[in-house]
């Protein structure tokens, strides 16, 4: 046996992650701990789990500090309601049959435990570290996630450690505000009036970048750190390096024009998944974007059916997004822009649009507030449920 389990649990400095190792002493978990608990690093030295002095924890535990123990305090918090509670969490666990049938002195279980240097509070110490050793064996006995668990969730996310969340497109349909302003203020007036809202998406539009540089978007960033930022760099050339660079200004996603050449679009996907951004194609001009798509090796996150500024008085062609799913081969995104207004929110649904691209009708409002919230009240999506997210499943 050889089972692996996680858990985090808790709040603040006294916040408890552990992760473990479940084991047969006779291969290579017994290996680990017999290995771990005979060479010893300083600030680092493991210490076996008792429930109390001179009462083993069974299956034999072992407690490893991740953090250096540096202080007297988080000695003390680390041979005391830490190293209780670990044990505690393993005895339960014994009586409450998660380990089933399995023989306990043949078991062997390492716990990487993580305590703040901060912490103080030495009941939550023993709370929280009981709560997160409980869960992560459960949790290894349980082969807790399985891949249909691990793929649903990952978009979903948001971890708490981290201060910010990174927002993935994984529930449309979305507002993407195009802001495509040379002005500074008017760009910060336009971030800080918008409304919060997960089914909102920003876009530093081409001129704006041209006018700023990427650097635009780290100004943007600094007003809503949790938004998903779209670069909108029309990528014509150097199709690798430039999807770096904006993975690299904190972008969420780049966009490649259609009308770059096949190997500058591919070359900027691969390194858009290298980055972890999205790449969007920009089918503006483009008039096959069902071929464009289908002669790609490697396919896009987003294909945006794009109807240029200069041409706005002609009718909408979103084409047959259909077909454009059904040539990407994959879950793919699709967007419309151009002229998109309030009372046509409902036709752009209806044809199978994903995002909905939204500039000038919002950003030269004046009420931005407003003019965003009537796209999102057309769109009717309801909020993520952020306190499922940060609980158990």
């Amino acid at each position: 046996m050889y089972l692996v389990g996680e858990a985090l649990v808790g709040e603040g400095a006294e916040l408890a992650h552990i992760d473990m190792i479940v084991g047969d002493k006779d291969g290579q978990a017994g290996a680990a701990f017999a290995n771990a608990l005979s060479q010893l690093s300083m600030g680092h030295t493991p210490l076996l789990a008792v429930v109390r002095p001179n009462l083993l924890a069974k299956p034999a535990t072992l407690i490893i500090p991740k953090v250096t123990l540096k202080k007297e305090a988080q000695v003390n918090q680390m041979f005391g309601p830490v190293q209780s509670a670990v044990a505690k969490a393993v005895a339960d666990s014994v009586e409450e049959g998660v380990f089933g049938e399995e023989d306990i002195e043949q078991l062997v279980i390492l716990a990487s435990v993580f305590v703040h240097p901060d912490a103080k509070d030495f009941n939550r110490l023993y709370r929280f570290n009981y709560g997160a050793t409980k869960l992560a064996i459960r949790r290894a006995f349980d082969r807790f996630p399985d891949a249909q668990t691990l793929l649903y969730e990952k978009d979903r996310q948001a971890h708490p450690v981290m201060g910010f969340k990174v927002q993935r497109l994984w529930d449309p349909p979305y507002l993407q505000v195009a802001i495509d302003l040379v002005d500074m203020g008017r760009i910060m007036a336009v971030m800080s009036s918008l409304p919060d809202n997960d089914h909102l998406i920003v876009e530093a539009g081409t001129p704006t970048i041209k006018k700023f540089g990427l650097n635009v978007i780290s100004e943007m960033r600094r007003l809503r750190p949790n938004s998903f930022i779209i670069a909108d760099l029309k990528t014509l050339d150097t199709g690798n390096l430039e999807a770096r660079m904006a993975a690299d200004a904190s972008a969420d996603a780049v966009v490649i024009s259609g009308l770059a050449p096949k190997e500058t679009i591919e070359k900027a996907i691969n390194e858009a998944k290298k980055t972890g951004i999205y790449s969007i194609i920009d089918m503006l001009n483009v008039s096959d974007p069902v071929k464009a798509i289908k002669q790609l090796a490697v396919k896009p996150d987003i294909i945006e059916l794009h109807r240029g500024i200069d041409i706005e008085g002609s009718e909408h062609r979103w084409g047959d997004i259909g077909a454009i799913r059904k040539a990407a081969g994959k879950k793919v995104l699709v967007a419309i822009a151009g002229g998109i207004r309030v009372d046509v929110v409902k036709e752009g649904l209806q044809s199978g649009a994903d995002i909905l691209v939204v500039g000038r009708a919002i950003t030269a409002s004046k009420n931005i507030r407003h003019a965003a919230e009537e796209f999102l009240e057309k769109i009717s999506k309801e909020e993520i449920d952020q306190f499922r997210i940060m609980t158990d499943f």
